[in-house]
């Protein structure tokens, strides 16, 4: 004869690793089983009377609601996925099977903890999309919210930041900062003494809790954050930054699990930060003049073609000014090149100074140089230009404890009394540049009226 062995339904509930459970109408627990405890955190009898909503992540809420209203009214719901808050404030993700029992006039649901499913598929996703960021186009501003983005997926990041060393200035900047509570930081050097600075020196991850925090002060922050975590960002033998999250929510908490994400995610983004800067450099000096950073010739015509586009299609005017230094060649031979690449440094800042924000600067090699003057009302608008640029470059340049003298020679061309085109423009300024030269120089000289 067969014995049977008859176990209560509740204990073998509680054999379970799911969690079932029993709510009424409202969403308020009525039964739980005592997998809770290991998936949410909360025994039984904490959850009793509590309503799922509670717990259940803030961002999901909306749709969560939707759901439940569906299951209500009879649509059995199989393997739909949501986020709760576990009970020491981390992220678990759930999977669900729930149906509405009319009779009883309660929802009966299983759920299952798929965290560790999702986390992984999560790494993948972020592996991919900070990837994609680094190839995709858009400057380092983009990558940096794209980052953001990647790391909302994974973990509670309302209050992130990234901070970046440049370790030839000993200087710790805040390119992107986003905060509930702070502005964006200036920059401050390494030994600020800041948790931050401290992850970078160390080139270790850092992570407080409420606890810690609270004993400490984080010259960083406003307000004091309940919860820190900061991860360096180390690309080769660098560190060049740190990764930083930060939780002023008494229900959001950071724990080794999560310090080991960010972790994860850290290296690749400081492979991507350092490729994407030498992407940025490299067209940098396919466009701009590496002594002085003026637009080089090829972007200064191009400026210039855009221009005189728009100068033709709104019926304005324009001006190209074309100048070299005086005396250049001689200051060079006498002094050395490294005296000439500090003149030729001085002249574009105070080029720079002597236009409006709209204007290019840009150098044409050497010593030569040309300024495009976009949107003026007449010719007198570029020849006050030419006086003012007259001035500011004639004065005495204090360079290496030298005082040297140079001046420049101008050129004035004026669209389009002066030229219909680009080339034309550039020729016949800088032919009257050079009539400037050959009159004694430190002047400027406006272009002949082409012959009909």
């Amino acid at each position: 004869m067969t014995s049977k062995l008859h176990l209560p339904h509740d204990k073998l509930l509680d054999m379970l690793l799911d969690v079932v459970c029993v709510v009424d109408k409202e969403g308020r627990f009525l039964s739980v089983s005592a997998a809770s405890e290991r998936v949410f955190g909360y025994r039984p009898d904490e959850m009793i009377g509590r309503t799922a909503f509670e717990m259940m992540h803030p961002d999901d809420r909306i749709s969560g609601r939707a759901l439940v209203e569906r299951i209500n009214r009879g649509e059995p719901s199989r393997d739909h996925e949501n986020r709760y808050i576990h009970k020491d404030g981390h992220i678990v993700h759930i999977m669900w099977s729930a149906q509405w029992l009319e009779t009883e006039q309660v929802r009966v649901g299983v759920a299952r903890d798929i965290t560790q499913r999702k986390r992984a598929e999560a790494m993948q996703a972020a592996l991919y999309a900070i990837s994609n960021a680094t190839h995709s186009p858009g400057n380092l501003q983009t990558l940096y919210r794209r980052v953001h983005e990647v790391i909302r997926q994974l973990l509670p990041a309302e209050n992130f930041f990234l901070a970046l060393y440049d370790a030839a200035d000993d200087q710790l900047s805040f390119p992107y900062f986003v905060d509930q509570f702070d502005a964006p930081l200036p920059p401050m050097p390494l030994a600020c003494g800041t948790f931050c600075a401290q992850v970078i020196r160390s080139a270790e991850a850092l992570l407080f809790t409420a606890e810690q925090t609270l004993a400490k002060t984080d010259t960083v922050a406003g307000k004091q954050p309940l919860d820190w975590l900061g991860v360096p960002l180390i690309s080769g033998t660098k560190t060049i930054g740190a990764l930083v999250l930060q939780s002023y929510a008494g229900s959001v908490h950071y724990d080794e699990q999560d310090k080991e994400l960010l972790q994860f995610v850290s290296s690749q983004v400081a492979d991507a930060i350092e490729r994407k800067r030498t992407h940025a450099r490299l067209e940098f000096l396919a466009q701009y003049d590496q002594l002085t950073e003026l637009p080089n010739r090829a972007l200064f015509l191009d400026r210039l073609c855009g221009s005189l586009q728009r100068a033709q299609r709104g019926s304005l005017r324009l001006a190209v000014l074309y100048l070299d230094m005086d005396n250049f060649k001689h200051i060079n031979d006498t002094f050395g090149h490294t005296t000439g690449d500090h003149l030729l440094r001085e002249v574009a800042e105070r080029l720079r100074r002597c236009v409006r924000e709209s204007d290019t600067v840009g150098r044409l090699g050497g010593d030569e140089f040309a300024v495009l003057l976009d949107s003026i009302n007449s010719q007198e608008d570029a020849t006050v230009v030419a006086e003012k640029i007259l001035v500011a470059l004639s004065d005495p340049y204090v360079l290496e404890g030298k005082t040297l003298i140079s001046a420049p020679s101008l050129g004035v061309a004026v669209y389009p009394e002066h030229g219909q085109s680009d080339l034309h423009l550039i020729r016949h300024a800088d032919e009257a540049m050079y009539v400037a030269k050959r009159s004694g120089g430190k002047r400027y000289i406006v272009a002949k009226m082409p012959a009909q």
